[in-house]
């Protein structure tokens, strides 16, 4: 199960939101709703946490590229929503490989899909999950830990968080009862 809310930075503190993740289908889609939920382009931090086995950080600043930290890169990228986080940070993500994920090969006219051997799904196991030709995915800490260093949240902090990781950042954000308020 997971969990998901965006922190938009105001002029009277943090507002929060929570994130409906059935809307995401993209990182593209998580960056755009957060860009949504600024104040005035100021600060946006998604947070997304799957039932205490990683939690995930995404920071917009207005137009400037978005930030990414997950605290165990191995198990986010064995759920759908981590993966795109994990995927990004092994190697970007572009939209023309979104485009091939949706098999646009040809057989969208009724044509039948080739047959993948078995030798194949072993050199896919053995490249790992973050696909074909990139390095296989790292346990533990992945991304920019020093995202949060500006808002309170040191990065040795970030990367030392377990638990209810999330309500620990929103504590040293001080957005503690906004968080609550979502949950």
């Amino acid at each position: 199960m997971y969990f998901a809310a965006l922190l938009a930075r105001t002029e009277d503190g943090w507002e929060a939101s929570d994130l409906e993740l059935d809307d995401v289908e993209s990182l593209s889609d998580l960056i755009d709703l957060a860009r949504s939920a600024a104040v005035d382009d100021d600060t946006v931090v998604a947070l997304i946490e799957q039932e205490d086995a990683w939690f995930g950080v995404v920071r917009v600043d207005g137009e400037e590229d978005p930030r990414y930290f997950v605290s165990n890169a191995s198990a986010a990228d064995r759920s759908s929503y981590g993966s795109m986080l994990t995927k990004e940070l092994l190697g970007g993500v572009d939209e023309d490989d979104e485009l091939d994920e949706l098999d646009l090969d040809g057989t969208e006219d009724g044509e039948d899909e080739p047959v993948a051997s078995y030798a194949d799904e072993d050199d896919d196991a053995d490249e790992g999950r973050a696909g074909s030709g990139s390095e296989p995915v790292p346990s533990g800490p992945l991304g920019d830990p020093r995202l949060l260093d500006d808002l309170g949240v040191g990065h040795k902090e970030l990367m030392s968080l377990d638990g209810d990781a999330l309500a620990e950042i929103a504590d040293a954000l001080g957005a503690t009862e906004v968080l609550e308020a979502v949950r």
